[in-house]
C-alpha cells in the first residue's frame, strides 16, 4: 500500500467509534451513578433507571431537606406514644453523623396530652419521623421499584422501630419492610385490607448492635396487581402478591413507641439509627 494511502487508512481507522463505551451503563450497578442536586439519576437517556432517594442524604440537614419531609405525611401523632417533634428550626431528635441518621426517642416529664389518632394513647415520648419526598407508584411507566436501607433497630419492649411504605391517598395499601415490636422479630408486612394481611417474621437477634440491611422489590404483575418481595440482609424472606398497582405510596422512617410494641416503654432515651437508604425506579422500555 502506498504511504499515503496507508496514512489515510490508519487515520479513518483510528477515529472509528467501536460502541465499547457507549451505553455500558448496568442498572445493577449503582456506584457510579452520577445525581443532580434533587437527587435524581442523570447519568443518561439511555439508562433505565433513577435514583430517587440518594444514599447520601443523611451527609449533612441540607441534603436530608432536599430529599425528605420531617414528621409522618399526616402530622406529628400516630397510633403509638410518642409525637414525632421534629423541624428545621429544631433537631433535637435527629442528629446526622458521617451518614448516619439517628432518631431518639426521649420521655417526657408532665402532661403532654394524647395522641390525635386512634387508639388515642398518652403522650409519652418525644421521637421523630420522615417521610420522603418522592413517593412509590408501580404503574405501566414504571413498573419496577427498589427500596432498602441499613438499620440499627432497638428491640426492648415498648420500642417500635419502621421503615415502610403506606397509601397516599386512604388506607391501605401498606407494606412494613422494618417493623419491630418490642422483641427481636422483624415483621415484614403487606395490608391489602385491613384484615387481609400477609406477615414474614425473621429473627433478628443483634438488631440494634450490628448494621442490618432491609430491603423490597416492587414489580408490576398487571394492571391490578403487583408482586412484593422482602429482603434481609440480602437473603430472600418474603414474596407478597397486592392489589397495589398506580396506586402511590409514602415512604416512611419513624421511631414510635409502646403502642404495638408493649408497655411500659423504656424510661430512658432510646435511639434508632439508619444509613445507606436509597429507592431506585426502572423506565419501562
Amino acid at each position: 500500500m502506498p504511504i499515503r494511502l496507508f496514512i489515510i487508512f490508519l487515520l479513518t481507522f483510528t477515529s472509528c467509534d467501536t460502541g465499547s463505551e457507549k451505553n455500558g451503563a448496568n442498572p445493577g450497578d449503582l456506584g457510579d451513578v452520577s445525581t443532580d442536586n434533587k437527587g435524581i439519576n442523570n447519568a443518561g437517556k439511555d439508562q433505565n433507571f433513577e435514583v430517587l432517594i440518594t444514599k447520601s442524604s443523611f451527609d449533612n440537614f441540607e441534603a436530608l431537606e432536599k430529599e425528605w419531609n420531617y414528621n409522618y405525611p399526616w402530622g406529628s401523632d400516630h397510633n403509638g406514644s410518642a409525637r414525632m417533634t421534629t423541624s428545621t428550626q429544631n433537631h433535637d431528635q435527629i442528629s446526622l453523623d458521617n451518614g448516619v441518621l439517628t432518631i431518639t426517642a426521649t420521655p417526657l416529664m408532665g402532661d403532654a396530652g394524647k395522641s390525635s389518632h386512634p387508639p388515642y394513647l398518652k403522650i409519652k415520648y418525644h421521637a421523630a419521623s420522615l417521610h420522603a419526598k418522592q413517593v412509590i407508584q408501580v404503574n405501566r411507566g414504571y413498573p419496577k421499584y427498589e427500596l432498602s436501607g441499613e438499620f440499627k433497630a432497638p428491640v426492648d419492649k415498648g420500642t417500635w422501630p419502621a421503615f415502610w411504605i403506606t397509601a397516599v391517598n386512604g388506607w391501605p395499601p401498606e407494606s412494613d419492610i422494618l417493623e419491630f415490636k418490642g422483641d427481636s422479630l422483624n415483621w415484614q408486612n403487606t395490608f391489602i385490607t385491613p384484615k387481609d394481611v400477609f406477615t414474614e417474621k425473621t429473627a433478628v437477634p443483634d438488631a440494634p448492635l450490628k448494621w442490618h440491611k432491609y430491603s423490597a422489590v416492587l414489580e408490576m404483575i398487571d394492571d391490578q396487581d403487583i408482586m412484593i418481595t422482602y429482603y434481609t440482609d440480602g437473603e430472600r424472606t418474603a414474596s407478597h402478591k397486592a392489589n397495589f398497582t398506580d396506586k402511590p405510596m409514602w415512604v416512611i422512617i419513624n421511631l414510635q413507641m409502646e403502642g404495638s410494641s408493649g408497655s411500659p416503654g423504656p424510661s430512658s432515651p432510646v435511639t434508632y439509627q439508619s444509613r445507606n437508604v436509597e429507592l431506585i425506579r426502572y423506565r419501562n422500555q
